[in-house]
């Protein structure tokens, strides 16, 4: 089955703010020992979002205007610190489906995509004025358009911008390479079956 083609993400936002932001914040390494990655949006910023006891912290994670989010808010150098692959995925199986941020570190944004997830930039003033929009009304429509690179938040629209690369995978449904292998398993046996050195 040939992966989707992701031109638009809309949904509801959560403002996350902070610069640097790292992958031990959004999954602490004591939930790294799962073997599949099932359950584990309940681990995102779990230190963050939760007393010892269970009881909640305040956080706009547990705020309960922002329930329901498809598309996290960031600031500058998301996702930075260890490379551990569960930080996307927490956001992917918590139901996110885009990343607006002001930059991203360069592994956490890879793996962000071959989940397809956009992760697209804006300035530090755009951010804090999409903040401010949820701040005012919460339920705030959020288009991330991958096609024209653009955010749109209610009635305003922002330039986004988005590496180049990842832009034409997810336009093209080319973002995961692991798929893109497995679908085309008949043309790598073939490969694999004139290279003389896999034959031993």
């Amino acid at each position: 089955m040939a992966l989707a083609e992701i031109k638009q993400v809309k949904g509801r936002g959560v403002y996350i703010p902070g610069d640097d932001i790292d992958t031990d914040q959004i999954v602490p390494a004591r939930f790294l020992v799962s073997v599949t990655f099932d359950g584990l949006g309940q681990a995102l910023f779990y230190d963050a979002r939760f007393q010892r006891d269970g009881s909640k912290k305040p956080h706009p994670l547990n705020d309960a205007r922002f329930q329901g989010a498809t598309i996290a808010i960031a600031n500058a150098n998301f996702g930075c610190g260890s490379s551990r692959e569960h930080a996307p995925q927490a956001f992917h199986k918590a139901g996110f489906r885009a990343i607006i941020a002001e930059s991203f570190a360069e592994i956490f944004f890879g793996n962000s995509t071959t989940l397809g997830i956009p992760c697209v930039s804006l300035m530090r003033a755009e951010i804090e004025n999409i903040g401010k929009a949820l701040e005012e009304t919460p339920e705030v429509e959020i288009t991330v358009d991958v096609e024209k690179l653009e955010v749109r938040v209610g009635d305003q629209t922002y330039k986004a911008s988005l590496k180049p690369s990842a832009h034409e995978a997810l336009l093209h449904g080319q973002w995961d390479p692991i798929s893109q292998l497995l679908e085309a398993k008949e043309q790598t046996r073939g490969v694999k079956e004139r290279l003389p050195y896999t034959s031993w």
